[in-house]
């Protein structure tokens, strides 16, 4: 296949089907089964999710991070706060998660605000990691421009000098938490008929669900 030939390149679906019935009343339920399905499955970086966000100026970005947790209800992940993504959440509360499972043929978008988790939360979680990983969170300052390879090195080398034995986790590193107001399930289906299924938060504080025509 050439790249000519991209309009071309389509794939059919027939592995599973996905129902209104088959659903869980809550979703963060549905999404947990998915995801161990997904983990027994060996999905590729099952975990990974691209969160979209928007800065003050109304322009989208977006990248992939890593779930660390599902926990209060809340979809967490860690980052540095003075990245690009950090900048952009302080202009704009409201992100979107997608996770997409090739293997199942299966993709679940979330939409919610994002708020910081605790800081002993974030503490456990950075003490939680490899050593090198913490050393790592202060070398990086991430997404600012670097001149060079070896400054990154460098920087590393210092502060594992500094801290040789125990990391205190970086006040400008830690957790954020989705929480989701909008959750939809896809599973792909031959011919392009996909099965969708989206719960949205009420003003009651619990969810509706519905199909979507895919």
């Amino acid at each position: 296949m050439k790249r000519h030939d991209l309009a071309h390149i389509r794939q059919d679906y027939s592995k599973k089907e996905l129902s209104l019935q088959d659903c869980l009343t809550d979703p963060i339920a549905q999404f947990s089964q998915w995801l161990d399905e997904a983990l027994a499955s060996e999905v590729n970086e099952a975990t990974a999710m691209n969160l979209a966000t928007v800065s003050a100026e109304g322009k989208p970005s977006a990248r992939i991070v890593l779930l660390k947790g599902i926990e209060q209800q809340q979809f967490v992940f860690y980052s540095n706060y003075s990245s690009r993504k950090g900048q952009q959440i302080d202009a704009s509360s409201y992100v979107a998660l997608t996770f997409f499972w090739p293997e199942l043929e299966r993709q679940v978008r979330i939409e919610g605000r994002i708020t910081k988790v605790s800081a002993e939360t974030s503490d456990a979680y950075f003490q939680s990691r490899p050593y090198t990983s913490r050393v790592g969170a202060w070398a990086s300052e991430q997404s600012r421009p670097l001149d060079g390879k070896a400054t990154l090195v460098k920087r590393a080398a210092f502060f594992a000098a500094k801290y040789m034995t125990s990391v205190p986790r970086p006040p400008h590193w830690g957790g954020y938490g989705v929480n989701p107001e909008r959750i939809e399930f896809w599973q792909g289906r031959p011919s392009r008929l996909h099965d969708r299924v989206v719960y949205e938060l009420n003003d009651q504080g619990t969810w509706d669900k519905c199909c979507l025509y895919p």
